[in-house]
């Protein structure tokens, strides 16, 4: 897939980062400070303009979303056993249904600490889409750039949890984001180019992962990534270069890493980095979490809760450690944060906590509680 029609080149980068130091210049000052005559400068401008970085004749530079999610919005359905799950026979539960997907979570818990976001996802042109786009459009996401699909069933997914409420076996319908087109991306592509962040769950088909990784390498915004399952982390490039943050839990690390089976999930985080990632977030449930990157590996402990169930506390994690990011706080302070709002989540029934507000990560990083407060390299022999 090219994207030469809307990266940027070295002219319009120095013509573009001048305009956004000094909104006002003139062409003849662009001109004369980049040696290049005043005509030109004016293509290079209009060219700007038709690829989204320039609103108008002002020059105004556009304004940048913070984040836009790339990924699944599902109609979760769950059903918690009253004792323990029996193969092969009726099993009593209680069931709800809420919304759900990795990318939609996500959004909402962005939109519910305050980060402007966009979701672009496909539904089903049926009830369950339809309620799906105006729940997440209630909630303070955009949703104008989702995708309706006719005669397309919306994504569902059907949790079975324990007594406890831990995960027991998934079921999923996920056929409609097959019917994402690395094309419909392209289109994107001068939104996304203006973007702070954008976050991709897989989701998404393998080629539409691509052609983001394609658009990352060519554009301004940074890039993460949720690995969602081991069958799924597989359409994520070998050569992770450009992307900025791979969130994913240690099987996952194991099916993306040469003999991970059998390797401990710290060697697999830094294999993963050493493969392009620039950092890598590797949960381990109960046991807290690895953070790996340039600098090191380093364990942060989880956040003591009470479990009363784990949907959607991977999501969690993720939406408040990008908010943070944002915020320009470093990605270890930035994952303590995501790991007491993961904390909040699995003590909720809700995929997405009540709890969660912009209160959360204005929060000083001294009042994150208990052991996670401190990650400890694992270089020096910790667990």
């Amino acid at each position: 897939m090219s994207q030469s029609s809307d990266a940027l080149n070295e002219p319009e980068r120095a013509i573009l980062a001048r305009i956004e130091a000094d909104p006002f210049v003139s062409q003849q000052d662009l001109a004369a400070a980049l040696g290049l005559g005043r005509s030109t400068i004016a293509t290079y401008i209009a060219q700007l303009v038709r690829k989204g970085y320039l609103l108008g004749r002002a020059y105004v530079p556009a304004p940048r979303p913070a984040v836009m999610v790339i990924g699944g919005a599902v109609i979760d359905r769950k059903y918690r056993a009253a004792g323990p799950v029996l193969p092969g026979t009726s099993n009593p539960v209680t069931s709800r249904r809420a919304f759900g997907g990795v990318g939609r979570n996500v959004a909402e818990v962005l939109a519910r600490v305050g980060v402007e976001t966009t979701l672009v996802t496909a539904v089903g042109d049926d009830e369950a889409g339809h309620a799906l786009l105006a729940a997440a459009k209630e909630a303070g996401i955009d949703v104008s750039r989702a995708l309706v699909r006719p005669g397309a069933a919306t994504a569902e997914y059907v949790a079975v949890l324990d007594p406890a409420g831990r995960l027991f076996t998934g079921l999923a319908d996920m056929a409609v984001f097959e019917t994402v087109t690395p094309a419909e991306v392209e289109r994107l592509a001068p939104v996304l180019t203006r973007t702070a962040w954008i976050f991709l769950d897989t989701n998404m088909p393998a080629e539409v992962i691509a052609a983001v990784f394609a658009l990352r390498r060519a554009g301004r915004f940074r890039l993460a990534a949720d690995a969602v399952s081991v069958a799924k982390s597989r359409r994520l490039p070998t050569d992770l270069t450009g992307l900025d943050v791979l969130f994913l839990n240690a099987d996952e690390a194991g099916a993306m890493v040469a003999d991970g089976a059998n390797l401990p999930p710290e060697d697999c985080a830094r294999r993963l980095v050493a493969t392009g990632a620039g950092a890598v977030v590797l949960t381990l449930g109960e046991a807290g979490l690895i953070v790996a990157d340039g600098d090191g590996c380093h364990h942060v402990a989880a956040v003591p809760a009470e479990v009363v169930d784990v949907t959607g506390a991977g999501d969690a994690l993720i939406a408040v450690t990008l908010a943070r990011l944002l915020a320009g706080v470093p990605l270890l302070a930035a994952v303590r944060t995501g790991a007491r709002a993961a904390a909040l989540t699995v003590a909720s029934e809700a995929s997405v906590a009540p709890g969660l507000s912009p209160a959360l990560i204005a929060a000083d990083e001294d009042d994150v509680p208990g052991p996670g407060s401190d990650p400890d390299p694992l270089q020096q022999g910790h667990p």
